[in-house]
């Protein structure tokens, strides 16, 4: 772990040059995340009860008993591999992470999120040093060369990074305004080094400080099944579960709106959270 200065970091619109680090920072955050999602779908009891009906049909047919466990096990794994959203894509949305993070860098280029502890310290982040090298391994991999539509650079939302002296160290993902005063953000990352650093509690008040001066009354966000760690860290910043305690009408009417990710058989893949700026 690397202890992190907060008031020299720099969250800013992300650029085309950032989109590798980007994708590598999303892979790394949701590592073994969709394998939680599949067993969490396995061991509902729906799931296990048609797979017990499977397996005792195959059970006349194979004359093995491992086999005719394993069998329907191991095709309803593949089916759930290609049919679920993948892990390196955005949370509570259909749209492939490269909508997100191959499209919202065309956007306003200078634009930044406000850093609290800048105001605090009395200092003027920048980004001084050059930016990481260039590897063989990134020169391999081409950036898609299709053109970009403005409704699908609109439909595609607003990716910004933690930058600190040129290194990315985390970034932050934001559906587009689809309505007027609700937001929703689809995935925070921050990188292993520098975890438990304040980063990710920056950079999501940074972006709720942001979306309520452009008149926002409130932010939903998505966490995966069954992940403790991201449930626990957004109620630490003042977010509920919908369904949780006594919700007023319009509250209702508001939460209709925003349902979790399904899967198989209609089991939900994110819990949804909320937060009334």
């Amino acid at each position: 772990m690397v202890r992190l200065e907060l008031d020299k970091v720099v969250m800013r619109r992300m650029k085309e040059d950032d989109i590798e680090m980007v994708k590598a920072l999303i892979k790394e955050g949701c590592e073994g995340t969709e394998n939680r999602l599949i067993l969490h779908v396995l061991t509902r009891p729906l799931c296990l009860f048609i797979l017990a009906v499977i397996s005792s049909v195959l059970r006349c047919l194979v004359h093995s008993f491992i086999l005719a466990l394993a069998i329907p096990v191991f095709l309803l794994i593949i089916f759930l591999k290609i049919t679920m959203p993948r892990s390196t894509g955005v949370l509570g949305s259909s749209l492939p992470y490269w909508d997100y993070v191959g499209s919202s860098y065309r956007g306003t280029q200078d634009e930044t999120l406000p850093n609290p502890f800048s105001r605090i310290s009395g200092k003027t982040p920048g980004t001084n040093k050059p930016r990481r090298k260039i590897t063989p391994k990134d020169k391999d991999k081409e950036l898609p060369t299709e053109n970009v539509s403005l409704e699908r650079e609109q439909e595609a939302g607003l990716v910004w990074v933690a930058d600190c002296d040129g290194e990315i160290l985390g970034c932050i993902f934001r559906e587009s305004e689809k309505r007027a005063d609700i937001r929703r953000i689809c995935r925070v990352v921050t990188g292993s080094w520098y975890r438990r650093e304040g980063l990710g509690r920056l950079l999501v008040h940074s972006l709720e400080q942001r979306e309520m001066e452009a008149g926002a009354l409130r932010v939903y966000t998505h966490i995966p099944f069954p992940s403790k760690l991201g449930e626990a860290f957004f109620r630490k910043l003042g977010y509920r579960q919908i369904g949780e305690g006594t919700d007023d009408e319009e509250d209702f009417e508001k939460n209709k709106l925003e349902t979790p990710e399904r899967g198989f058989l209609g089991h939900p893949l994110t819990k949804v959270f909320y937060k009334d700026l």
